[in-house]
């Protein structure tokens, strides 16, 4: 069976266990406390020399890391990722989005803020991510208003992979209430099959 390594409250641990339960597909999912430094252990430098989750160990052994990676890797001749050869870069067009405008600035401050209670020591730092931030959902506002879903007009990893932290924004001091477009796709996505929120642990 694969194995997750993954810490619960994470956005992209978060993608690969929705992704995985939306193609009924099993795994073992193995908490790694981050706060806690679980993720630098030698043991765990083993499995990702990068010292970061999600870490997924494949039936045949091997260790992938990186979440959009592993949406990649999984998604691969499903519905989840278009056949269309332009379509399937527009997924990997918001997929690098995510990963270089929009989770640095929409995740930082919500782990700053709701794992480790720090807003006042980070206050300055939250502000200048907040300004990307919002900048970043304003591009997804714009596209939103013209699409259900952010490629091919159908449900995919692009969209699990932007779900995951613009769901949880707010707990990272972003208003949403800005951005209707971005409010109803969240409701478009939490309509899927199979649909699990970000806390659930049982599968």
């Amino acid at each position: 069976m694969l194995k997750l390594y993954d810490f619960l409250p994470s956005g992209n641990g978060y993608k690969v266990r929705l992704l995985l339960t939306q193609l009924g597909i099993p795994f073992e999912r193995v908490e790694i406390n981050i706060l806690k430094g679980e993720s630098r252990t030698p043991e765990f430098l083993k499995k990702n020399t990068n010292g970061r989750i999600p870490v997924l160990q494949l039936e045949s052994g091997d260790f992938l890391a990186e979440s959009n990676a592993i949406l990649f890797y999984f998604s691969e001749d499903t519905e989840f990722l278009p056949a269309d050869k332009l379509l399937r870069a527009r997924v990997l067009q918001w997929l690098f989005f995510e990963q270089y405008s929009h989770e640095p600035n929409i995740a930082t401050p919500r782990f700053w803020i709701t794992e480790l209670g720090k807003a006042d020591e980070y206050r300055e730092a939250i502000e200048q991510k907040r300004q990307a931030g919002y900048a970043a959902l304003g591009v997804m506002e714009q596209h939103l208003t013209q699409q259900k879903f952010f490629v091919g007009d159908r449900y995919s990893i692009a969209d699990i992979g932007l779900f995951a932290y613009t769901h949880v924004a707010d707990e990272g001091g972003f208003d949403l209430s800005r951005f209707p477009a971005i409010q109803a796709w969240i409701e478009r996505v939490k309509a899927q099959p199979n649909y699990i929120p970000i806390t659930q642990q049982q599968f």
